[in-house]
């Protein structure tokens, strides 16, 4: 639960909506994960200058927590990562945190490329996969946990749902998830204890153009890309 984070954009001081995000570790490096469209959706008009996350301060008193501020832009340049692949866009997106910056006590966990799933045929149809996130926001507002969905694998695992990246999962997940970790029940712990494997990034809901909302109920899918795009995000850059 201290590898998910609650994510709020910003433009100035106004807010501009929330999301998820977890943390990912490599080669002492800290990053933020979330959807590529939290930070910046063309179509929409969604351009955040900052977003903020929060951190626990007490391994014990989960009610202690502090607001770090991440600046999405620097010297005109975007501060995160994206990557696009043949058939477009990645929904998914990292941010360089710098370790100094965190409040004294800072408390979190990392998932690490040792979590990444590397043997396809260990995920089946209908694997148990769980969400945690920040629907609409929703969370445990006193120990500032976010609340877990419960998912499945929903299509052919390690290929590429028509074409693009990403698997489906089949769960009840709202607004407010987006960029949430997907993952798997693990039989050992990876590094930092986690014993869990990254599957994936929650994006958003798949839902069918010509459904008759009057008739039709949603399809109840959801688009998770492939976690294995963080090594390729986080690569060090000369």
């Amino acid at each position: 639960m201290l590898a998910t984070t609650r994510v709020t954009t910003y433009f100035g001081n106004a807010i501009l909506s929330g999301a998820t995000g977890f943390f990912f570790e490599r080669d002492d490096r800290l990053y933020l994960v979330t959807s590529r469209h939290v930070v910046h959706e063309t179509g929409s008009g969604h351009a955040p200058d900052r977003l903020e996350i929060e951190l626990h301060t007490d391994e014990t008193d989960l009610t202690r927590v502090k607001s770090v501020s991440l600046p999405l832009y620097a010297g005109g340049l975007s501060a995160w990562h994206a990557a696009t692949d043949s058939c477009g866009d990645i929904d998914v997106a990292v941010i360089d945190i710098d370790r100094s910056t965190l409040p004294p006590g800072a408390r979190l966990c990392g998932f690490t490329p040792t979590h990444l799933q590397d043997r396809l045929e260990d995920v089946e149809i209908g694997t148990s996969l769980l969400v945690p996130g920040f629907p609409l926001g929703f969370h445990d507002t006193v120990h500032h946990l976010p609340v877990v969905r419960f998912a499945t694998v929903a299509s052919s695992f390690g290929v590429r749902f028509q074409g693009q990246g990403f698997f489906l999962t089949d769960a009840r997940t709202h607004r407010g998830t987006s960029g949430a970790p997907v993952v798997m029940r693990s039989g050992r712990s990876g590094e930092g204890g986690l014993p869990w494997k990254l599957l994936g990034v929650h994006s958003a809901r798949m839902d069918m153009g010509g459904r008759d909302p009057n008739q039709d109920e949603s399809l109840g899918l959801n688009c998770a890309w492939y976690a294995d795009v963080l090594m390729a995000l986080t690569k060090p850059r000369a």
